[in-house]
């Protein structure tokens, strides 16, 4: 989310100042400000529903190749059961599939005959397992086909829907990215920069995790980013918590929803805590000392704020990893 506005006020503010023909053209503090909130608040829910349509696509299509690739294996056992088949069928058409009987009978021998006998039921039996091993493995290749189209039809669905989802993404970000920029508070961030040092009251994991955040710090937002040059607010926090060896997934819902057990009062905070905001567009990482490490929005960068009553009045709650 856009966040803090004060700078954009600021800047339109001075710049309303030194350039009064320009109050015309340029929305006021004010109505920069309301603009501001509103995209912000339409480009979280969006940028959310972009990811989450992402992650079902990539959930979709790594489930298609799975079933795919059994499906080739299946094709071979049913590719060799079938020669087999055809070689036993060659082979009744050619000394029919009765061969032997006479020259068991022909003995008299009752032992030799009734160990032909076992020979020939042997090679019945034989042949009556590859045919219910071939009829076995192409009903098995039958129906993981078809579960790999229903897969796939799944996955076609999530990809059209990312498309859409991302259509709208960039149109708000191009609104955003206008406005920031006539304002003067267009950040572009430092792909490569350093970050700095956490020195929080953090222990154990959760000091890791603040200190992988706190090392992307001025790196540039990027919705749909996951790094390691650019993030956004809920893949930042994925990577910064698998630092230390927590696997969340990938969205802000799905983080909320993993966390039901884990949730936490906002007044029992503690550092590494992660903070959601109402609506669940943004989330964000406690960081002890009132401060909290996040990803915020298009035209900004990863930063350390103070959890102050904006911050406090937006939050719906906190899961403790």
């Amino acid at each position: 989310m856009l966040g803090r506005t004060a700078v954009a006020v600021t800047l339109a503010s001075a710049a309303l100042v030194s350039n009064p023909g320009a109050a015309a053209a340029d929305p006021s503090p004010a109505q920069a400000r309301a603009k501001l909130v509103k995209l912000n608040e339409q480009a979280d829910q969006v940028v959310e529903r972009y990811n989450q349509a992402t992650e079902t696509y990539r959930n979709a299509k790594k489930k298609y190749d799975v079933l795919n690739t059994e499906l080739g294996r299946k094709a071979a056992q049913a590719d060799t059961l079938r020669k087999d088949l055809a070689t036993v069928a060659v082979s009744d058409y050619q000394l029919g599939p009765f061969t032997g009987w006479g020259r068991f009978v022909g003995q008299g021998d009752p032992e030799s005959i009734l160990s032909g006998m076992a020979s020939l039921e042997q090679i019945a039996q034989a042949r009556a397992a590859k045919v219910r091993a071939f009829e076995a493995t192409t009903k098995d290749l039958r129906d993981r086909r078809d579960q790999a189209k229903g897969v796939l039809r799944e996955a076609d669905t999530a990809r059209d829907k990312v498309r859409g989802e991302k259509t709208k993404v960039d149109k708000l970000v191009g609104e955003q990215t206008k406005l920031l920029r006539r304002l003067g508070a267009f950040q572009t961030g430092d792909p490569n920069s350093p970050g700095i040092q956490y020195t929080g009251p953090a222990s154990g994991n959760a000091r890791e995790a603040l200190q992988f955040a706190f090392a992307q710090v001025g790196k540039p937002y990027r919705y749909g980013g996951t790094g390691p040059n650019s993030f956004d607010c809920s893949g930042l926090t994925q990577a910064a918590w698998r630092t230390a060896g927590v696997e969340l997934p990938r969205t802000t819902w799905t983080q909320w929803s993993w966390g039901a057990g884990r949730r936490v009062p906002l007044d029992a905070l503690q550092p590494g805590d992660l903070l959601f905001s109402k609506g669940l567009g943004h989330m964000g990482m406690y960081a002890g000392g009132g401060k909290m490490v996040h990803a915020p929005q298009t035209g900004d960068v990863i930063k350390v704020v103070d959890l102050d009553d904006y911050w406090r009045n937006r939050l719906l709650g906190a899961i403790r990893p």
